[in-house]
């Protein structure tokens, strides 16, 4: 694990010269200030893998004489809340906020404005509210290439549409904006495919648990009707995997999923999900760390696109299934062979070319 966490740190090294747009990131040698790193569960493996050391690592770059407080509110509104107001009362200048709820989080933005706090929307987007910026994937069109991946995949197979078969969709939690956006992709990708959907599920929290008794109840239901799963991320779709094979299925239906994990790049490994997305959190966390600065130092921050009224920069990932696994993160360094090629998956490293 401990290969795998530096190299994916060094995507955000690298990342502090360029920004997508070829910007050069700002450094500011003479700021001091206190800066909050507020994220919203812990339910993906991400934020303390990645988000938060790709914050970190980029702020001590940029801002060396800045104080970084971390949060995270393991999907609680209230915790969140008040994380917020200790940050706000700890003198924090600039807050980097992944709401739990992104409807609850207006409040909290126009809390922190009102006293001239910067907040930057990170990863899910507040629609109620103008923050100071907003920095994330495009999660709409993650969505769309989540679903493109698996229809694809289904058509090349000569998977039948309709005849009484189709798919399960498994979004994110209902309070998530980006949830929300995905969601809107995986639909217009799969509303026009001709694989019907047999039954959809908003995930609270996004917590596997609830997406994998969700799909147990499924499966029951429908049966070999399954074709495919379309899973927001990847601890919805290992709940989904889980479920699969509780309930006796073989083989299993294509899965999908989103953020690479390394449990989910295991799974894809031993050949049990059909894709991931491909999101160096790093480098978008380095990006929101350029923000901050260029905020704190009252420059304005070059944004590419406008969402929910909000200047914004979106990043563009990449779908990862086992036949572009090897350039995609081996070669890549977003994960290592040596970390991802351990005991039962050594023998699907082997297949894929990646033999630690």
């Amino acid at each position: 694990m401990r290969a795998h966490h530096t190299a994916r740190v060094g995507l955000a090294a690298l990342a502090l010269s360029l920004t997508a747009t070829g910007a050069a990131f700002a450094q500011s040698s003479d700021l001091e200030a206190t800066v909050a790193f507020l994220m919203p569960d812990q339910g993906s493996t991400r934020y303390e893998e990645h988000d938060f050391p790709g914050f970190k690592a980029a702020m001590e770059k940029l801002c060396p004489k800045c104080t970084v407080i971390y949060q995270n509110a393991d999907a609680d509104v209230s915790r969140q809340q008040q994380q917020f107001n200790s940050v706000v009362s700890q003198g924090a200048k600039a807050i980097v906020l992944d709401p739990v709820d992104s409807t609850a989080a207006a409040s909290l933005v126009r809390q922190a404005q009102s006293q001239g706090i910067k907040v930057i929307a990170y990863d899910r987007p507040i629609p109620q509210i103008k923050a100071d910026y907003y920095v994330s994937f495009d999660n709409e069109a993650i969505g769309k290439s989540i679903g493109d991946s698996l229809v694809q995949h289904l058509k090349a197979k000569n998977v039948p549409a309709g005849e009484g078969s189709g798919l399960l969709q498994i979004n994110g939690s209902p309070t998530d904006a980006a949830a929300g956006l995905i969601k809107k992709g995986v639909h217009a990708s799969l509303d026009a495919s001709g694989y019907p959907i047999l039954a959809e599920y908003d995930t609270p929290d996004w917590t596997p648990a609830k997406a994998q008794q969700w799909a147990s109840g499924q499966i029951t239901r429908f049966g070999s009707k399954i074709v495919g799963v379309a899973a927001a991320n990847d601890g919805t779709g290992g709940g989904a995997i889980a479920a699969l094979k509780a309930g006796g299925v073989n083989p299993l239906p294509p899965v999908t999923g989103n953020d690479a994990t390394t449990a989910a790049l295991q799974l894809i490994i031993a050949g049990d999900q059909y894709n991931t997305v491909s999101k160096p959190s790093e480098t978008v966390a380095a990006a929101a760390a350029d923000v901050v600065v260029k905020l704190l130092s009252g420059q304005t921050p070059e944004a590419t696109t406008t969402l929910y009224d909000t200047p914004s920069q979106l990043f563009v990932p990449v779908v990862v299934t086992a036949e572009n696994f090897k350039a995609e993160i081996i070669d890549k360094k977003i994960a290592a062979a040596a970390d991802l090629c351990t005991g039962r998956y050594a023998e699907g490293c082997k297949k894929l070319g990646i033999a630690n």
